[in-house]
């Protein structure tokens, strides 16, 4: 599973839902968030326009944050 500090999921109806703290898998399914607290959530695939994940990274002991989509 991949990690986010922040994880937005634009859904077809275009409503947007947004989680801190996630760990979240993409796959045939949909897309399924484990919360920090240890709560699952299954979005339907047919349910997910599309995911951004934000995760901060310490480079040369910076902060960063490295963006995906």
């Amino acid at each position: 599973m991949l990690r986010a500090d922040e994880l937005t999921v634009v859904h077809h109806d275009d409503t947007v839902t947004r989680f801190t703290d996630v760990r979240y898998l993409l796959g045939r399914r949909g897309l399924r968030v484990v919360t920090a607290t240890g709560e699952e959530i299954l979005f339907p695939r047919h349910d997910v326009l599309t995911t951004y994940a934000e995760s901060a990274a310490i480079v040369h002991n910076k902060l960063d944050y490295a963006k995906a989509a």
